[in-house]
């Protein structure tokens, strides 16, 4: 019998679950993950999106709200309740990731990105699959020259190295155009979905919020301080979230037409 000691591969098929961390509680949008937008549910729009990923071996909605729990079981979505007391998203996923100690990857897709792309749920997945030393993945699209999105704080730009690993996250403008003259400059608006290797998230959570997560109010900037590698997979899909009714109203809008 060969003493070889068998790969993680061999002893643990990989399996990707999707989790979509849904709250009632928002300061600009209360009940936002119920708001009806073209005759569903937001979170339910995110639910078919992310079931349209053939990449995803399961999907769930993590919520500690008994009346998003109805509503996703309703439209036949599954459910994790998770306890009401998570700082983030990110805690919340860690909860289910628990719960589950089957899955090997997890993808957190946001509950308020009814546009979310399939493909790109996927393209995330794959690239966990593929790379075992990967620990953390997320997405980026390009801006549009003199867009207002690069001088907004509430728009997190990504600058990112020559092999596709984030060199930094910021509400400021990176990088600055010191003489206002490099045209051939890109922004990188930052996606909020992200990919976990398992054992790296149930670690992300135990450590404590950095100095620059805190000051930027970025929880990536965490693993970042803690000398963890961040993979940005770049994607044209620049589908918008939704953060307040008026956004709301406006997708509403785009999805009925």
């Amino acid at each position: 019998m060969s003493n070889r000691k068998k790969t993680t591969s061999e002893s643990k098929p990989d399996r990707v679950l999707g989790v979509i961390p849904a709250r009632w509680g928002s300061t600009r949008f209360p009940g936002k993950p119920l708001h009806l937008i073209a005759g569903k549910a937001l979170v339910h729009h995110v639910w078919e999106r992310c079931c349209e990923c053939r990449d995803l071996d399961e999907v769930v909605v993590a919520t500690d709200d008994e009346r998003i729990a109805d509503a996703v079981k309703a439209f036949g979505g599954q459910v994790v309740m998770t306890r009401p007391d998570h700082v983030s998203g990110t805690d919340r996923i860690a909860e289910v990731a628990r719960k589950r100690p089957g899955c090997t990857h997890i993808i957190n897709i946001q509950g308020d990105e009814p546009l979310i792309s399939p493909a790109l749920i996927g393209r995330l997945a794959k690239s966990l699959r593929k790379d075992p030393e990967l620990p953390m993945i997320t997405a980026a699209n390009p801006l549009i020259p003199g867009a207002p999105e690069i001088q907004d704080p509430n728009v997190v730009k990504v600058v990112i190295d020559r092999t596709g690993r984030a060199l930094y996250f910021s509400r400021s403008v990176i990088p600055h155009p010191r003489n206002g003259q490099e045209t051939d400059l890109i922004y990188y608006r930052h996606k909020g979905i992200y990919g976990f290797r398992r054992d790296f998230l149930l670690r992300f959570v135990r450590w404590k919020p950095s100095m620059l997560e805190r000051v930027e109010g970025l929880e990536q900037l965490r693993a970042m301080e803690n000398g963890a590698e961040i993979r940005v997979i770049l994607t044209d899909d620049d589908s918008p979230g939704v953060d307040t009714p008026e956004q709301a109203a406006i997708l509403d809008r785009i999805l009925a037409s």
